[in-house]
């Protein structure tokens, strides 16, 4: 068996464990703990527990303490350090002409490493940038750059909903998203439509996906031949969450119905032809 605390970094953030090392931890806890870049600021999203070796994928990096007061105090004045390294590090990219649009700055805890967050439509050789950013801080300076999910998610917003972006809110990892999705929902699919501010598919067709898939399971299909208490009819349409079906009836007329007053009609298969 393994230990393991969940930490996050950032509201709405990936969760990434670690190894507890004998340190008594709670929800909310703030913590110090050593990752790739350096000295970071978390806080306890899962308590201590139990798990199986299995299911630990590769070594875990110990919490290397609780953070006290001074740690917290570091953490803030390291982001308005921030804000004004986002500032001269804008002023270098016009200068240098570089096609990348700055997102966001980030420094260790340590203070010793600046982080730079930005997004292009291609790769950007930055190497100019980082030696004159290095000079200018004198701090060991990384750029990353992002995917078009991941800058809105930095730089936040409003969906079409008129909510704050759900990536900013609580996602915390992007589930895939496909245009199958938008069909089985009767979607337009139009791009405007379908399309949050990242310019990919919205996050939110995949919420209720499992529930439209489930329920068209249970309605007939278009055309199929069904009984009502009108008579015979064929199915048109059907709204799967009012669980009802749009029906033609023999006299043209269209009408919608629950489900639970349609009975569907066994399909006659084609007969055979003189060679069957």
């Amino acid at each position: 068996m393994a230990e393991i605390v969940g930490i996050r970094f950032k509201r709405a953030g990936r969760v990434y464990y670690f190894d507890p090392a004998g340190i008594e931890l709670e929800v909310n806890d703030w913590v110090v703990v050593k990752t790739t870049r350096g000295l970071e600021l978390g806080y306890v999203v899962i308590s201590p527990k139990q798990v199986l070796d299995s299911e630990v994928t590769g070594p875990l990096k110990s919490v290397v303490r609780k953070a006290d007061p001074e740690d917290i105090k570091r953490a803030q004045e390291f982001e308005t350090k921030s804000t004004e390294a986002l500032a001269k590090c804008d002023e270098l990219i016009a200068k240098l002409h570089l096609p990348m649009k700055l997102l966001s700055a980030e420094y260790d805890l340590s203070g010793k490493r600046l982080t730079f967050f930005f997004s292009a439509a291609e790769r950007v050789d930055f190497r100019e940038l980082v030696r004159e950013l290095t000079s200018h801080f004198k701090v060991r300076v990384d750029l990353r750059q992002v995917g078009p999910r991941d800058e809105t998610k930095l730089v936040g917003g409003f969906g079409r909903c008129g909510r704050p972006l759900c990536c900013v809110s609580f996602l915390s990892e992007f589930a895939p998203v496909s245009i199958k999705m938008a069909k089985e929902q009767d979607l337009p699919l139009n791009p405007v439509k379908i399309a949050g501010i990242c310019g990919r598919l919205m996050c939110c067709l995949g919420y209720e996906n499992e529930l439209y898939h489930a329920m068209r399971g249970k309605l007939p299909r278009p055309k199929q031949p069904v009984s009502t208490p009108m008579g015979a009819a064929s199915v048109v349409g059907a709204n799967p969450l009012k669980e009802t079906v749009l029906v033609e009836l023999e006299s043209g007329a269209t009408v919608e119905l629950p489900l639970s007053e349609i009975t569907i009609e066994a399909e006659h298969p084609p007969k055979p032809g003189k060679g069957g």
